[in-house]
């Protein structure tokens, strides 16, 4: 009984089950057959089906992640093997840790921080580096390639996605989740500041490489990009590392803009943690949909939205955040 209560204790439970380790592997296998299927349908195919066929092949992922474990990894003689083996597990690793600052309630989380907002931004902004070392640690002409795309993209949505979630800092006039929240009881953000609500929405699929910015590992252009000599479960983990990155940013822009475990009056934590997982697992399954009907961008395509849209959309929700606050209004978190 001691290590069932001692398994509730937020300091274990949302690093280890929510919105931690386990509930992200829930939702990478659940979202990866969504993606898959929505894309079949949308092209007439069936998609997965056989594995588990009356419920249409919900466990082809697990079938797939089995067939990873017991795979060989291949390392190739050219690679920097060191960089080449670590750079997957600390990419994956980086793209996990925002998850432990992330609160499920107004009185339910592992960390809390004054600064907690800047925390989670700051750890996303982390794993890109590793990608961009992948591509030049393989040898290989089209990792590099899909490393420096990786590179080029960084540069273009990450002062535009700090930009946007400041903005909403400074409508809450807070930089701690658990206050941003709790200021949207009565209204949500997305109707506070709709500006920095669309530009938000758009770096996030942007930063996660999703589609119509999957650039860095287009597969009819160069394979896998940085990914394209990585084989077994190290293949596996990098895969991940994008759903993960993309789960976290979606759990962020819930509590940002969603009203986090708003409007439900309870407290409690699995009511207000369910809550709050059902709008981050829409904004990833949004994602999948649009995986399915937008072709993708070209780099320099890419590059310009960054700088000639995201850029100054985000500097005009910081003046709309500013005006509001000028004009006396106030959503200060109770």
């Amino acid at each position: 009984m001691d290590s069932l209560k001692l398994l509730f204790e937020p300091y274990i439970f949302i690093p280890l089950v929510f919105p931690g380790l386990i509930a992200a592997f829930a939702l990478l296998l659940i979202i990866i057959w969504l993606e898959r299927k929505i894309a079949a349908k949308v092209q007439l195919r069936y998609g997965p089906l056989y594995v588990l066929k009356p419920l249409g092949g919900i466990i082809q992922t697990v079938a797939d992640l089995l067939r990873y474990l017991f795979q060989e990894p291949i390392l190739p003689k050219e690679v920097d093997k060191v960089a080449f083996l670590m750079t997957p597990v600390l990419l994956f690793g980086l793209s996990y840790l925002p998850l432990v600052a992330i609160p499920v309630s107004p009185t339910y989380y592992a960390f809390r921080s004054d600064v907690s907002l800047l925390i989670v931004l700051a750890l996303t902004t982390l794993a890109p580096i590793f990608t961009v070392v992948m591509g030049w640690a393989s040898n290989n002409k089209f990792s590099l390639i899909g490393g420096v795309r990786e590179g080029y993209l960084v540069t273009s949505y990450e002062i535009p996605i700090f930009l946007s979630a400041l903005s909403m800092a400074i409508l809450y006039n807070s930089l701690d989740l658990v206050e941003i929240a709790e200021a949207q009881r009565g209204l949500w953000g997305v109707f506070l500041n709709p500006i920095a609500a669309i530009n938000m929405l758009l770096l996030m699929y942007m930063s996660t490489s999703r589609f119509p910015f999957e650039i860095p590992e287009a597969e009819s252009e160069i394979v896998a990009g940085p990914y394209t000599e990585y084989s077994g479960i190290i293949y596996g983990l990098v895969m991940g590392a994008s759903y993960v990155k993309l789960y976290v940013l979606s759990l962020v822009y819930s509590i940002l803009f969603l009203g986090g475990w708003n409007p439900l009056p309870s407290t409690d934590p699995l009511v207000a943690g369910a809550v709050l997982f059902s709008k981050a697992f829409l904004l990833v399954a949004l994602g999948a949909f649009l995986r399915a009907v937008y072709p993708r961008f070209r780099i320099d395509q890419a590059i310009s939205i960054g700088w000639k849209i995201a850029f100054p959309l985000s500097l005009i929700s910081i003046i709309i955040s500013l005006l509001l606050v000028m004009g006396g209004v106030s959503f200060v978190g109770k």
